[in-house]
C-alpha cells in the first residue's frame, strides 16, 4: 500500500482485514466517547484487535492514543498501522490470533 490519505488507506485496510479474517466484524470507534481511543475494532471469533490508522509513520498522534494502543495490546492485540507497516502489523495480528 502506498502513501495516501488516511481515509483511503483505512478503506484498503478494511478490505485486507476482510480477506485475512473472513467474516470479521469491523467497527469504527467514536473518538468523542473516549479521547484517544483507536479507530477500528476488529472482532473475529473469540479474537479481537483495535487498530489506530495513520497516514504515515510520522503522522501526529492525539493525546492518549499511545496509552490506549499499549493498554489494548496487553489485553489482546492493538497497534498503530500505516501503509509502510501494514503487512507487518497484519502478520503480527494473525500470529496473535493463533494463525
Amino acid at each position: 500500500m502506498s502513501f495516501k490519505l488516511e481515509s483511503s488507506f483505512a478503506l484498503d485496510l478494511k478490505d485486507e482485514l476482510k480477506r485475512r479474517f473472513p467474516d470479521c466484524v469491523i467497527m469504527k470507534l467514536d473518538p468523542n466517547q473516549i479521547q484517544g481511543v483507536p479507530d477500528l475494532l476488529i472482532l473475529w471469533g473469540v479474537n479481537w484487535a483495535i487498530l489506530e490508522t495513520k497516514r504515515g509513520s510520522r503522522s501526529s498522534r492525539q493525546a492518549n492514543q499511545a496509552y490506549y494502543v499499549d493498554l489494548f495490546n496487553e489485553m489482546s492485540f492493538s497497534a498503530f498501522v500505516h501503509p509502510l507497516n501494514c503487512q507487518d502489523v497484519l502478520d503480527d495480528m494473525e500470529r496473535a490470533f493463533g494463525l
